[in-house]
């Protein structure tokens, strides 16, 4: 609007120009003062116009700047959805990995928790009461297990090495047996890892042999060999020196 405004104030400054000649003095006071005023107006209207072009030049480099941060922006954003989608993929292929291998893991864990619980009947008795907070994990049907692989496989490979270091030692326990009379009497039991065990009362009237069978262990009076076993004991707990035993072990199941 301010330009419409200067065009008119030229247009009046040219008329009182032209006429300017046959005009009183105080006419022509006013029409400096016009022409001043006019002047003045053009100044303002230039200054106003220079402004304007400065300001219009600031706003379109503002513009500029942000259409190139806008630029910026899109470039990034299409980089990094370039980038999420690579990622995406990246990550599908590894979850599928990891579901496959899951399945080979829960396929693992059925199988070991089979041959575990086929072993039990096997375990000798201490070594089953000493690992029953880990068998109580080993769940009775694999199929119905509600645990998670890891706790499972974890229960299993803890319980695979106690009985390694089971079968690595020679373990003495208390224990029960029965007598020929068919009383129970209070005995000790010399392991030999999982193999092989034997079994005598402190006197050593009551003695025998155990070895592991198809229903668990299985026990045999041997009263013969109560003398021996009684120097087994006693070499185990150093109060004897060592020395040569013979005791029978029978391999089988």
């Amino acid at each position: 609007m301010r330009f419409p405004a200067a065009a008119a104030a030229l247009i009046m400054a040219a008329n009182l120009t032209v006429t300017g000649a046959d005009v009183p003095v105080r006419d022509v006071r006013a029409l400096v003062e016009q022409w001043v005023q006019t002047r003045q107006l053009i100044a303002k209207t230039r200054a106003d116009g220079e402004g304007m072009k400065e300001l219009l030049a600031q706003s379109k480099a503002i513009h500029e700047r942000e259409l190139q941060g806008m630029a910026e922006v899109l470039s990034r954003t299409s980089t990094n959805s370039t980038q999420i989608a690579e990622e995406r993929l990246k990550a599908e292929r590894e979850l599928q990995e990891s579901n496959l291998a899951l399945e080979k893991a829960k396929e693992s864990v059925v199988e070991l928790e089979g041959l575990v619980r086929g072993l039990l009947p096997l375990l000798p008795p201490p070594l089953v009461e000493q690992a029953k907070p880990v068998l109580d994990r080993i769940p009775a049907d694999s199929q119905a297990a509600r645990g998670g692989v890891t706790e499972r496989l974890q229960a299993v490979v803890t319980l695979l090495g106690e009985v390694d270091k089971f079968q690595q030692t020679v373990t003495v326990a208390a224990g029960r047996q029965t007598d020929a009379n068919g009383r129970e009497v209070s005995v000790e039991t010399l392991y030999l890892g999982l193999g092989a065990a034997f079994f005598s009362d402190p006197t050593g009237g009551v003695a025998g042999v155990g070895k592991p069978g198809k229903a668990g262990w299985e026990w045999q009076l041997k009263p013969d060999l109560g003398a021996d076993i009684r120097s087994a004991l006693a070499m185990y707990r150093n109060s004897k020196p060592a020395a040569f035993v013979g005791l029978p072990v029978t391999l089988g199941r």
